[in-house]
């Protein structure tokens, strides 16, 4: 190589470092004698004067692009080397293998005109610190951009002429294949066609991606697999929810062509690092489409129907479709107090509730945040909606379509006049050209561009007229819709009805629900919000818990209040049933339902009387006497003692000096009695 004098011992005590690198692993593969001459080099930097055991190899980038040196370990190890002083060399078969871009290059360059460190490549040795050997690899490092450039838009621009005559071949989605004469052709298996066709069917019956799913569970689905051992097999297994997506969402199924659907893009982290990332180009930016290209399982209208239904269905972009469950609002029913969506939860009983998700949000919910019972809403909602579904309101909503579809019918009229106007114009502005003498130039070049806006102005006026089309209502059916409204009902409240199917309806008409703030906990107030813009308040009853639903109505306990005094607990339920009143479980009262609510609220009766003159109570004869009750008890009843027992059950013992003693010498002749008694005494009988 040239400029051996460069190297000096100074770059030979430090590492020699080989840097190898190939852009794709397909070269790797096939360009073996590239991978060979790199290898190479670590006997090149023996023969310039370092010795074996300072010759790094570095070839973790085999098969890695060096358009950009973030995603390169092998460079970024160069570069650590560099910086920390460790390399005396860099070799490499040419400079553009070091790096594609001109920022990695001349960092790289930079970084090595510091730490005195050569380049050493096929063409020489190069110096960063001479000022020519750094202009002139700066202008290899801009070349060799250049020619990236260059070849990737050869490549593009060869791609592209292919694909927009629909003859680029990439893998195609299972249930398609190549022919021999390399047309696109469905796949000649019919279980894999009636798995595809099924995937259709599915998502037409239950409406989601995840139905598709639920159909296909115990089924399996083909993959067409590519790259490795299995390139071109046929292989089955779980249909996933990404796997439906990515059939329901691919033109080809509609018999179109597409190239262009992804972009690469690279975006910058904080750190400088450089990520790459694929995304889908919104359907309009697609560069080649050609419709009709090969047969379909669906039509494109029926692909761009399936696009809106899926799109629909993402709640990520503010969409709020339909889901199983019992609650009706679910998805569109909002809170009033501080205006975060309310989530439903299902409870153990199958009963259904909403509850504010702002409540358990870091804290953030206001004092009047609640929970409420979905059928509580979902009630006063379906019967709002049927009061409206009636069939003079239908008639009114039809001659509003009417106005709606005359309107755009003028519209259209006017953009059809439009077109023929700018057709006239354009085909009068090339009867002018063509009428020209061509030697002309001066006039010629003027009606050209006159010619050329006219065509310009007859393209926006035809696009003009076919988005009018395409916007314009269909008519609704007048007898259908009718023949609902009387109907609708009993198919609201039949059994067979899901309930699926009922939020799809109340959400044709309903925008969303608010519960909007109430201080009084026992009543709950919704609002109503129509798609046509009105909205209404509906007031509601919240239902009480139990053990409160259940508490004693304050109109009995005021009658039991007033008369329990007087009358028996027999007559008080007799007034009871007179008045109407029932308990709170809705029941009629009972005695025992009226002596309940004697002892708890402590009514007296009429029998609660007190005592007579010399009369005292058995625990006050226990106490006299010095023995247990359960002894007075049994001389009241043997006939022993003389008592009066009232009518509420108590016993009245008339008691004096006479009494007394009597009863005192019939303990001194129970030897038992004795006993117990001396026994409660020292126990601590007063």
């Amino acid at each position: 190589m040239n400029g051996q004098s460069k190297i000096t011992s100074s770059h030979r005590s430090r590492q020699a470092v080989v840097y190898l690198r190939q852009s794709t692993y397909v070269q790797v593969r096939d360009n073996s004698e590239s991978t060979a001459r790199q290898y190479a080099l670590a006997d090149e930097a023996v023969r310039l004067g370092w010795d074996r055991e300072d010759v790094v190899v570095i070839d973790a980038d085999l098969g890695v692009s060096g358009k950009f040196g973030a995603e390169r370990e092998g460079f970024r190890e160069l570069v650590a080397k560099v910086c920390l002083g460790e390399v005396g060399a860099i070799f490499g078969l040419e400079v553009s293998r070091l790096a594609r871009s001109s920022a990695d290059f001349a960092r790289l360059l930079e970084l090595a005109r510091l730490t005195d460190a050569l380049l050493v490549d096929g063409d020489g040795i190069y110096d960063l610190a001479d000022i020519n050997d750094r202009l002139l690899l700066g202008l290899k490092g801009s070349m060799s951009e250049a020619e990236l450039h260059i070849l990737a838009g050869r490549l593009q621009g060869a791609k592209r002429a292919a694909a927009e005559r629909g003859e680029l071949h990439f893998p195609l989605p299972v249930g398609y294949v190549y022919d021999d004469e390399g047309e696109c052709v469905i796949d000649p298996d019919v279980e894999v066609q009636t798995a595809i066709r099924d995937v259709f069917a599915a998502l037409a019956a239950g409406g989601s991606a995840y139905a598709v799913v639920a159909a296909f569970v115990g089924r399996r689905f083909p993959l067409r697999a590519y790259g490795g051992v299995w390139a071109g097999q046929l292989r089955w297994g779980k249909l996933t929810h990404a796997r439906v997506l990515g059939v329901l969402s691919n033109p080809c199924y509609a018999g179109t062509y597409v190239y262009g659907r992804f972009s690469t893009r690279r975006t910058v982290e904080p750190d400088g690092t450089v990520r790459a990332g694929v995304r889908l180009l919104p359907r309009d930016q697609w560069p080649v489409v050609l419709h009709d290209h090969h047969e379909g399982y669906i039509t494109w209208q029926s692909f761009l129907e399936i696009e809106a239904k899926l799109k629909a269905n993402c709640t990520h972009d503010g969409a709020r479709p339909a889901r199983e469950g019992l609650a009706l609002c679910q998805g569109i029913i909002g809170c009033g107090s501080c205006g975060r969506p309310m989530t439903t939860r299902y409870h153990r009983s199958g009963q259904a509730a909403y509850e504010c998700s702002g409540s358990k949000a870091d804290h953030q919910g206001t004092p009047t945040c609640r929970s409420i019972r979905a059928d509580v809403v979902d009630d006063a909602v379906a019967a709002r909606l049927l009061a409206q579904l009636t069939p003079d309101q239908i008639t009114v909503a039809l001659a509003a379509a009417d106005e709606v579809t005359t309107r755009h019918t003028r519209s259209h009229r006017a953009a059809e006049l439009a077109v023929e106007r700018a057709r006239y114009e354009a085909d009068r502005a090339e009867r002018a050209f063509t009428a020209v003498d061509p030697c002309n130039r001066l006039v010629a070049q003027t009606l050209e561009s006159r010619w050329e806006a006219r065509l310009t102005a007859l393209a926006e006026a035809e696009a003009a007229l076919t988005a009018a089309r395409e916007s314009r209502p269909s008519l609704p059916d007048r007898d259908g819709l009718l023949a609902l409204a009387t109907d609708l009902p009993r198919l609201w409240h039949g059994a067979e009805t899901r309930d699926k199917d009922r939020k799809r309806l109340l959400r044709t008409l309903v925008s969303d629900v608010t519960l909007l703030p109430e201080t009084d906990r026992w009543r709950a107030r919704v609002g109503l919000r129509w798609h046509t813009g009105a909205s209404e308040e509906v007031a509601l009853e919240r239902p009480k818990p139990a053990p409160e639903a259940r508490r004693t109505p304050s109109a009995a306990l005021a009658l039991i209040s007033r008369l329990g005094p007087q009358l028996r607990d027999a007559e008080i339920v007799t007034e009871l049933a007179a008045a109407g009143i029932t308990t709170g479980s809705g029941r009629p009262f009972d005695e025992a339902a009226v002596r309940w609510v004697r002892h708890v609220h402590k009514i007296p009766s009429p029998f609660t009387v007190p005592f007579r003159d010399g009369e005292i109570s058995v625990k006050e004869v226990a106490h006299h006497l010095g023995i247990a009750a359960d002894a007075v008890y049994y001389w009241i009843t043997h006939g022993q003692l003389a008592a009066r027992k009232t009518p509420s059950g108590r016993w009245c013992v008339p008691w004096d000096e006479e009494t007394e003693a009597a009863c005192l010498r019939r303990i001194a002749e129970s030897g038992h009695l004795t006993l117990k008694t001396r026994t409660i005494t020292a126990g601590g009988a007063v």
